[in-house]
């Protein structure tokens, strides 16, 4: 009986562990500029999603030709710029990756990325945050297969696909001083700090890089839920419905019942 109790509480702790553990880390916020609203920043976002991201990752439940209603973007421009595997502008947007190659090349199949920036979301940021994060901190590590950490992710499978964009990262340790509050030099009390340094740039500063990114990130985050700013502006058309129900409703109230009272 105890040991039974042992794992019901194992089983219990592990997701509030997981939790936590992600409560802890610190993100990146994403730029106050970048929102879904914002036609030229998805535009650009799908673009770098096509070119780097959908060869491995399918966004299979949207279909190319939401883009053409939501991002301003016309069925040509569709064809020429965003569709690489013969698909048709109605289809949903899948690789051409053999599911049973993914598994024989990289031990399992990229993970569909539609709702990645929802799924992400957790107590210490939001899921475009996380993503927004997790594309700027891979790293060099040749003990990895793929020759890639991340700091977010540590052990990711996935290699770092924008690195000719940002550069090379290497995790570097230094040692920084502390000192209190009106304390003197020798009572400095000395901390490793773990940070990310770029050792070979690439083609792009680290702003411009950062700006992609976003972009790319705002792209995902407009992906996993498309109608969330029709849903948001169907809600204030809605509530003011109901704001002026309720004064004919109260006027009428009141008109009914103004000889009880």
């Amino acid at each position: 009986m105890r040991q039974a109790m042992v794992w019901v509480w194992l089983i219990l702790a592990a997701p509030m562990a997981a939790i936590a553990s992600e409560a802890g880390l610190k993100l990146d916020r994403l730029p106050a500029d970048v929102n879904p609203n914002d036609p030229v920043s998805l535009q650009r976002g799908a673009q770098v999603y096509v070119n780097y991201c959908l060869g491995c990752h399918s966004a299979s439940y949207m279909r190319y030709n939401r883009l053409e209603k939501d991002l301003g973007l016309s069925e040509q421009q569709i064809r020429d710029n965003l569709i690489f595997t013969g698909a048709k502008v109605g289809e949903l947007m899948k690789n051409s990756m053999d599911t049973r190659d993914a598994r024989e090349w990289f031990g399992a199949a990229p993970p569909d990325l539609t709702v990645i920036a929802r799924s992400r979301a957790s107590h210490a940021g939001s899921g475009g945050d996380w993503l927004y994060t997790y594309l700027r901190s891979f790293y060099r590590d040749p003990s990895r297969p793929t020759g890639w950490n991340n700091t977010v992710f540590p052990n990711v499978g996935m290699p770092h696909v924008l690195y000719a964009l940002q550069g090379e990262q290497a995790l570097r340790t230094e040692t920084q001083l502390i000192y209190r509050p009106g304390g003197k030099k020798e009572d400095a009390i000395k901390v490793e700090v773990t940070k990310l340094v770029v050792d070979k740039s690439g083609s792009m500063s680290p702003a411009e890089y950062d700006r992609l990114v976003a972009d790319l990130v705002n792209f995902m985050v407009y992906m996993a839920e498309p109608a969330q700013q029709f849903r948001k502006q169907l809600g204030l058309y809605v509530l003011m419905f109901l704001a002026v129900l309720f004064v004919l409703a109260y006027a009428l109230k009141k008109e009914f019942w103004k000889d009880v009272h």
